[in-house]
């Protein structure tokens, strides 16, 4: 076999071999992502939960990155402290290591097994849960594929001149060879696949036990560079800055020694075959003890060296669409989620901003009105841009995921229409009217009062609806609109009243007096219907929760379901 057809191979393997890691990964992240997100928030409150709780949840992932994007998201929301999030990291080191020491045993016979039992689960089953857990033991069978292929591949090439001579380079410069295997870890973003190729490579003598140590040391530095890379804020960089400070600590610490620990590996933990895996544990374990205990002191120096930027002039800036957190839905969705919620704070801005401006006749606070309209706006754009990014890279076939980006967007977009109302007609329209010297009479101010008051409770029940989908919450919104209602009724009533006082028989009052009530009723009604309609987008946060309620109680009953019908 010619050495550009063995290279060809070789590439393919760890190709697959990194397929096999991505297909495991966004199999259990899209079967119980959210679940282990959850599992995750619960157990950061001390270091050594949130350490064991790393090691577990890696274990599960394959993938440290992804246990770092779900830390770095809590951080970032100040959910939880920043030295908690960087014991997690030491837990997902040591994770991604055990992860390397199953997958480095001569278990080949059980890979077409695994593709087989993968492939029908993936086919046969109707839930997205069962299904994706099919998708990850496909990628298990194709890693341990990839890994047999490599072996058979790497052995015939052993004594190859060219590779020799690069082996001899790679033994005379330990500097270069860690350099190297950080460049290969950062390129294939995975320092388990890295890690299993140069054991592959130790295994069948291609490179020397000091070479295979240096090699692992680099692919322990390239692992933690691609989160430093994606991350766009100061908050998001924190967590990924930490542990690659940690890291390269270690590889500093063990690089002018490597030798003497081969000697000492070899005595302890003898055999080529599992030299780069035993050193690769062995090192990630030494951190843990010598930094898990200093997490506070290192949280501290993190926080002074990347301090928290001032908030943007702009209210319309996203804060939290993080882009390296979109291979992971579960937290992207989260990042969604807080970014609509200044979305409502801008709309709750809004309506105080309006109830003011009726109150007083101040026309200047229309500008704010406008400004933060168009902030809205801006950030309903940037809100659908990152939910339409996070389907490029997941397919959100889990129904929760799915679920959870719909309801984002219907959020945005009810948000987007009650300050285009607000900015709009109702503000703008009570502008003209107030430039004209039409205002409100004291009992109209303390009718729009009232549905103010209203909507900024609808408005509190709404954001119940959507962070938790809370059942009571939505039934009690849907109540609220029937008192809304009867608030728009009693309006009507009132400017009939006062327009029939004004131009009763035997009343003082002369034609110009009778024109011009007519007129400020007008604008009461106007602004009633506005109100109206805005709180009828909030009250549409319920229909969705009450639906799936009913549809839910039905099927436990037993009993056909309801045709849909809109509200």
């Amino acid at each position: 076999m010619s050495g550009t057809l063995i290279l060809v191979n070789l590439s393919g393997y760890v190709g697959l071999l990194l397929w096999g890691t991505h297909m495991v990964s966004t199999g259990i992240q899209r079967g119980f992502g959210t679940t282990l997100r959850r599992a995750l928030e619960r157990n950061l409150g001390d270091r050594w939960r949130a350490f064991f709780t790393g090691v577990g949840i890696t274990a599960l992932l394959q993938s440290s990155t992804a246990v770092g994007l779900m830390a770095t998201s809590f951080t970032a929301a100040g959910v939880i402290a920043l030295a908690p999030a960087l014991a997690v990291m030491l837990g997902a080191n040591v994770g991604t290591a055990l992860v390397a020491q199953a997958l480095s045993f001569n278990v080949a016979m059980f890979a077409p097994p695994l593709v087989l039992a993968g492939v029908l689960t993936f086919r046969w089953s109707r839930g997205s849960r069962v299904r994706n857990v099919g998708r990850a033991v496909i990628g298990l069978g194709l890693m341990l594929m990839a890994l047999a292929l490599l072996q058979h591949t790497l052995a015939p090439v052993e004594n190859t001149p060219a590779l020799r001579s690069f082996v001899q380079a790679l033994a005379a410069d330990p500097l270069l060879t860690v350099l190297l295997a950080a460049l290969l870890t950062w390129g294939c973003h995975s320092s388990v696949v890295i890690v299993l190729v140069v054991g592959s490579l130790a295994a069948n003598h291609v490179i020397g036990p000091t070479e295979t140590l240096a090699m692992v040391l680099g692919a322990n530095l390239g692992g933690a560079m691609p989160a430093l890379l994606h991350a766009s804020t100061p908050e998001a960089r924190r967590l990924p800055l930490g542990n690659l400070l940690v890291r390269l600590a270690g590889v500093l610490a063990l690089l002018p020694v490597l030798t003497p620990i081969t000697h000492l590996l070899a005595r302890f933990l003898p055999g080529d075959a599992r030299l780069a895996v035993n050193f690769h544990l062995v090192f990630n374990l030494a951190l843990a003890a010598a930094f898990l205990f200093a997490v506070k002191r290192s949280a501290r120096l993190l926080l002074y060296w990347l301090p928290d930027p001032p908030r943007p002039a702009d209210p319309g800036r996203p804060l939290y669409l993080e882009r390296a957190a979109i291979d992971a839905a579960s937290v992207a969705l989260a990042n969604a989620s807080r970014e609509t919620l200044r979305m409502s704070d801008l709309i709750r801005t809004m309506l105080d901003d309006t109830l003011a401006l009726l109150r007083s006749g101040d026309t200047a606070l229309a500008t704010g009105i406008g400004a933060n309209d168009r902030a809205t706006r801006q950030l309903g754009g940037a809100i659908r841009s990152y939910l339409v990014a996070i389907g490029g890279e997941q397919t959100l076939d889990d129904r929760r995921e799915g679920d959870k980006g719909q309801e984002i967007l219907a959020a945005v977009i009810n948000f987007e229409h009650i300050a285009d109302i607000v900015a709009n007609s109702l503000a703008d329209f009570a502008v003209k009217e107030l430039k004209h010297g039409q205002t409100l009479a004291p009992e109209e101010i303390a009718v729009v009062t009232r549905m103010h008051a209203e909507l900024v409770e609808s408005h509190k029940l709404a954001l119940a609806v959507f962070l938790g989908g809370d059942v009571a919450a939505s039934q009690q919104l849907v109540g609220r609109k029937r008192q809304f209602l009867q608030m728009e009724a009693d309006a009507t009533a009132l400017s009939v009243r006062m327009l029939r006082e004004v131009a009763a028989p035997g009343s003082a009052a002369s034609s110009d007096s009778v024109e011009r009530v007519a007129e400020e009723s007008g604008l009461l009604l106007r602004i009633v219907r506005d109100l109206r309609r805005v709180h009828s987008h909030l009250a549409s946060f319920a229909y969705p929760v009450l639906q799936n309620a009913r549809s839910r109680s039905r099927r436990a009953t037993g009993a056909e379901p309801e045709p849909q019908v809109s509200p």
